[in-house]
């Protein structure tokens, strides 16, 4: 929707109709400029009425464009809805060296690990509209690739990015909780809640599990820990294919601790089917909150008219300028032939 935040400042645009109602004698006294002796022709005379009414005519539309962006024009956009109470949810994806193991079929072909995740997680991060989400990406370490945003694309888009063996090889767990819980702790009033997601056990960071679990539960953040990969996978060797547990490694037992001590719940995504059922329960265990308030996104408008006003302002003088080269042209070209 347009509108006008200070409607009333068009009040004055009737302002140079004021000149209309001088006596026609003083209009002429300030309109022309007489010289002693001198006779103008009528081809001059009607020359300079027609630039006079030119230039009356582009005063009158510069004041026009210049009353309008004082008015301050703005446009609202559709409204936004935001939510009473602050949601935040931090979702910590692990990028160690065994989330490249190909045991999982996507859309018909086999992909790795993460290569499923960032395609179901991606469908999640957009339902969940009104919630600030942060993305934290850990191996041998933790860091944060998103910080809590509104911004549901790009916290989508820096998932996609990510790739395996960024920040190392191994599984800091403890790390990425501990992190995640210092992000949420400058934030007081609002519901926390980290999704993590690996393939293994701790190997490596500078907080161990329980310590970390600790954390979280002092400060009230719910984690729910996600243990991806494939029971069953069939290797090609020497003496033919052959089965094998590609999840051996997966300490269930304390990612199950860790989300029965802080609130939350453990979960296994074996296949892209279950991990889909996951997100699914996690939007009825963690609903979006109720919309109450809303709000309309504002753009201002006054600079287009205010540009406007500008370039008509100077085109006299551009066309003054011009008017001086051709004749300095004419006049050079006229000397020329009379020598």
């Amino acid at each position: 929707m347009f509108e006008f935040a200070w409607w009333w400042v068009l009040f004055v645009l009737p302002l140079p109709l004021l000149m209309l109602l001088l006596p026609a004698r003083a209009q002429a006294q300030h309109v022309a400029l007489k010289v002693p002796g001198v006779r103008p022709d009528h081809q001059a005379s009607t020359l300079r009425i027609g630039r006079s009414r030119w230039r009356s005519l582009l005063a009158i539309v510069v004041w026009i464009l210049l009353v309008v962006a004082s008015a301050r024009p703005q446009w609202l956009g559709e409204p936004v809805s935001i939510p009473d109470e602050g949601r935040e949810m931090m979702l910590a994806v692990d990028l160690s060296g065994s989330m490249k193991i190909d045991d999982m079929s996507l859309g018909g072909r086999q992909v790795n690990r993460l290569t499923m995740t960032k395609s179901v997680l991606n469908d999640f991060i957009k339902r969940r509209v009104g919630d600030r989400l942060g993305l934290i990406l850990f191996a041998d370490t933790a860091y944060v690739q998103a910080p809590l945003t509104y911004d549901r694309e790009t916290v989508a888009t820096l998932l996609e990015e990510a790739v395996i063996g960024l920040v190392g090889e191994q599984t800091a767990i403890g790390d990425a909780i501990g992190l995640a819980v210092k992000r949420f702790d400058e934030k007081e009033e609002s519901n926390k809640v980290l999704i993590l997601l690996t393939d293994g056990q701790n190997t490596a960071g500078n907080i161990t599990p329980e310590q970390a679990k600790e954390l979280a539960v002092n400060k009230g953040v719910t984690v729910y820990t996600i243990g991806v990969g494939a029971d069953r996978m069939l290797v090609q060797s020497f003496f033919g294919s052959r089965q094998i547990n590609p999840s051996q490694e997966l300490d269930e037992g304390m990612l199950t601790d860790i989300a029965d001590a802080t609130g939350g719940e453990y979960f296994r995504a074996r296949d892209v089917e279950e991990l889909e059922s996951i997100y699914q329960t996690l939007d009825r265990l963690e609903p979006i909150e109720g919309e109450s308030r809303k709000m309309r996104p504002l753009t201002a408008l006054f600079h287009y008219p205010l540009a406007a006003a500008l370039c008509l302002s100077v085109l006299p003088m551009l066309g003054f300028v011009l008017n001086m080269l051709l004749k300095r042209l004419f006049s050079g070209r006229a000397v020329g032939e009379s020598q």
